[in-house]
């Protein structure tokens, strides 16, 4: 006669024991009743699922550490990282707050913004923005209107070139000036990934920062702070900036009269 199954509390206390086990086996003790080879067959189905998704959203951590260092990272990170999210297409958002809360790896001091260049691309991809969640105009005057950036369209500052980093380029010292890039989602739903220089950077900062600001102010703000000497010249390259960042998608159009700029959705 095989035993009564566990109800209650005793269930309770049976599934943390096994969740415990199955996170550090060499420090947890297994429930007490179950067969060791099905506990090892279970242990390792949750954690080669973990392992995979992480190596899916991860590509370039995972070839750098290569098969055994991967392994371990994710064991450490199963191990000691307190998820609180039910849904299995968030532990990489944890994977990532897991490593921006350890130490800095001397060996890789570009771990961290690595992980996070790497994520953005996911949480794009699977972002519930669209380019309609603030009405504009996709043909008003951009130097009169106030331009309106794309919710899909991402400015990223980052102080190593994460984009170049691979296990055939492995930097040791970050470059003198940042890394600017651009994360776009296309309408086939392809991100695309582009180089910026610091002053689009700034501009697609400054209409974030003052989303009722028409183009011609921000631009001459933006000359103030570039401390440029020609405004006319200044503006006209603007303008021309500005309008091939909606030939691109990065810029919808203008805002429309009366929209409140609050209802932009945050990144």
């Amino acid at each position: 006669m095989s035993p009564e199954a566990p109800t209650g509390d005793g269930l309770r206390a049976q599934l943390d024991a096994l969740a415990g086990w199955i996170r550090n086996p060499s420090g947890t003790a297994p429930p007490p009743g179950v067969e060791q080879r099905r506990l090892d067959v279970y242990r390792a189905l949750f954690f080669n699922n973990v392992a995979s998704l992480l190596g899916g959203n991860f590509p370039v951590l995972r070839r750098i550490h290569g098969d055994g260092h991967w392994r371990a990272l994710v064991h450490a990170f199963y191990r000691d990282h307190g998820s609180r999210t039910p849904l299995f297409t968030e532990l990489p958002r944890e994977f990532l707050r897991y490593l921006e809360a350890r130490g800095e790896d001397p060996a890789m001091p570009w771990l961290r913004e690595l992980a996070h260049y790497e994520w953005m691309e996911l949480a794009l991809q699977t972002s519930q923005a669209t380019r309609d969640d603030v009405a504009h105009d996709p043909d008003g005057d951009l130097l009169t209107g106030c331009p309106l950036p794309s919710p899909l369209a991402w400015p990223l500052a980052y102080a190593w070139p994460v984009h170049r980093i691979g296990p055939d380029y492995l930097p040791t010292q970050p470059p003198a000036e940042p890394t600017l890039l651009l994360l776009r989602r296309e309408a086939d739903g392809r991100v695309s990934f582009h180089g910026l220089s610091p002053l689009t950077f700034r501009l697609l900062q400054r209409l974030d920062e003052a989303p009722d600001l028409p183009g011609r102010a921000q631009l001459l703000a933006l000359a103030g702070e570039a401390q440029a000497t020609d405004l006319d010249a200044f503006v006209h390259d603007g303008a021309a900036m500005l309008a091939r960042l909606r030939r691109e998608g990065t810029i919808l159009g203008i805002r429309r009269a009366g929209e409140d700029p609050s209802a932009s959705l945050a990144r």
